[in-house]
């Protein structure tokens, strides 16, 4: 009979991936060691992440939903969305932030993303109406996600003990929800997009790759913590970025990064990386 393997120590996996972080190495995945790591598991190791990054200093501003592109489910061997902390050191505004620096990441990739600030706390099984009641504004923005695990080979469970692969938040101009929450409904699941590089065309997508539409990935999400016994529910003045519209694209210093949009009101933008 063979040997039992034990279970993984969360307290040891949260200190090997703070490192890494910090360090900008790379590690072997957890879901390929003795013992291996289950999605639960994964999630216990999230709110230690949370304690590390909260006792030098940084503050949650709120969470990144990771896997919310069907497209990428094919890729990475996975069956629904994840999610992870951000921070105010991770979180910027793309306005005084028009550049990223590639070697503060490792294997830094870039991903369009749309984002929601919270002025309520919502609750599942909240109608899609009383949801958009807890959303203060959207906006268009990137997010620079990064594997700690050789050559972006990982399961689900090792994205999110690693910090939900998540790098940098860039965050667009804001646009106020209210008062034309039915029009943003509607543009959130039938907008289009495209993403260049240094002016050339590197990838189409839309709101609908993001679960049929971002709006409804926050939904998802909300109702996702709804079980979660380790970590908290969302809170007012929260930040939430819902995923990527388009398939994650590596980045190199002096590439020139614009997404362009086309069915919803919101700017294009930019994003430099040196």
């Amino acid at each position: 009979m063979a040997a039992l393997t034990e279970a993984p120590d969360v307290k040891a996996v949260a200190n090997e991936v703070v490192a890494a972080l910090a360090g900008h190495y790379q590690i072997p995945k957890f879901s390929s060691r003795p013992g291996g790591l289950t999605l639960a598991q994964a999630y216990r190791v999230a709110p230690l992440l949370r304690a590390a990054f909260e006792a030098r200093g940084e503050i949650i501003t709120g969470r990144k939903i990771g896997f919310t592109n069907r497209e990428m489910w094919k890729v990475y061997g996975v069956q629904s969305p994840i999610w992870g902390y951000i921070t105010n050191r991770t979180t910027q505004e793309l306005a005084s932030t028009q550049a990223i620096r590639v070697k503060d990441f490792v294997e830094p990739r870039i991903e369009p993303e749309i984002m929601f600030g919270l002025k309520a706390a919502p609750l599942p099984g909240m109608s899609e109406a009383a949801l958009l009641d807890c959303t203060e504004w959207v906006a268009l923005g990137y997010e620079v996600v990064q594997s700690i695990f050789p050559d972006w080979k990982f399961a689900a469970p090792d994205a999110v003990a690693a910090h939900c692969v998540h790098g940098a938040l860039v965050i667009g101009a804001r646009h106020a929800i209210a008062p034309r929450k039915t029009d943003w409904q509607h543009e959130l699941a039938t907008f289009g997009v495209e993403l260049y590089c240094n002016g050339k065309l590197s990838q189409r997508g839309s709101g609908a790759l993001v679960l049929d539409s971002p709006f409804l990935a926050l939904r998802n999400l909300v109702e996702l913590l709804a079980s979660d016994e380790h970590n908290p529910p969302l809170r007012a003045g929260e930040i939430v970025s819902t995923g990527t519209l388009t398939l994650a694209m590596p980045v190199s210093a002096g590439e020139s990064w614009t997404t362009k949009v086309s069915g919803i009101p919101l700017e294009d933008i930019t994003l430099r990386c040196e």
